[in-house]
């Protein structure tokens, strides 16, 4: 098994980061197996969706309507709303896993690996990056 965990600077606003680039640098020339992400946060998640085309501001905006950030959480530390960033991960796993076939990830045509950040208080998140061969 191979893992290593990496540093992804995501700012003070809510965000998406595409991460494909760097995961498929991380699987290259492995061979079969399986990859896995993992993001060591109770605020932050993965998804894997389209990006560039507006799927990810979408993703923000949705997120937005279904956990407002205002007052209605019991959560109550940190910047307003902040509550509803630890439920996040209930919508967002903070986890994927992706095929590995002749060390390239069998994503679909358009899927891109994305970190799903919406907690303002932290700027800087790490994600395990783990292959296992099969």
């Amino acid at each position: 098994m191979r893992s290593e965990l990496r540093r992804v600077r995501t700012g003070a606003d809510p965000v998406v980061v595409d991460l494909t680039d760097e995961c498929a640098e991380f699987v290259a020339d492995q061979g079969d197996g399986l990859f896995q992400l993992f993001v060591p946060h109770a605020t932050a998640g993965i998804a894997i969706i389209e990006t560039g085309a507006g799927s990810d501001d979408d993703l923000l905006r949705q997120l937005d309507e279904l956990l407002p950030r205002d007052d209605r959480w019991r959560h109550r530390h940190g910047a307003a709303g902040h509550g509803r960033d630890h439920v996040l991960p209930a919508f967002v796993p903070p986890h994927a896993t992706v095929p590995v076939l002749e060390g390239r990830m069998a994503l679909g045509t358009w899927q891109r690996i994305c970190l799903v950040d919406t907690n303002v208080d932290n700027p800087e998140r790490h994600v395990r990056l783990t292959f296992l061969p099969g």
